[in-house]
């Protein structure tokens, strides 16, 4: 997992990650526009932080049951991303339980993407 230093809801992510059983390697970068770029993460899918998995590019606060089955359908695609930093999502929990609705997209090999998974209805 690449993300920028003072980030700490990456570090949330990683910790949500590791419960459900995934293990990570967090490397530190000033920017990650290269690296979104070099794995097909355009401009508009970007979020605070990028993982790779078994080929697979991950984009922002994807959750853990989402990248299970990415790894269980094996899809011809890019990977999975969700833009911006949705509240609620995996490691942007708030304390008083507000959230809002969110989805992940599957990044397809031609940019394009596809709605993989809709997630939680707004609440707050």
């Amino acid at each position: 997992m690449f993300k920028t230093p003072t980030c700490a809801c990456c570090t949330a992510w990683i910790d949500h990650m590791r419960q459900a059983g995934f293990t990570a390697e967090v490397t530190e970068l000033p920017n990650l526009r290269s690296l979104r770029t070099s794995h097909g993460v355009s401009d508009n899918l970007a979020s605070c932080h990028t993982a790779l998995i078994a080929g697979y590019v991950l984009e922002g606060h994807v959750p853990a049951e989402d990248v299970r089955r990415l790894l269980t359908e094996r899809p011809q695609a890019m990977g999975l991303a969700v833009p911006g930093m949705p509240l609620g999502s995996p490691g942007m929990e708030s304390a008083d339980g507000r959230r809002e609705a969110f989805e992940t997209l599957l990044i397809l090999k031609d940019g394009q993407t596809r709605v993989f998974a809709p997630h939680a209805r707004a609440i707050g």
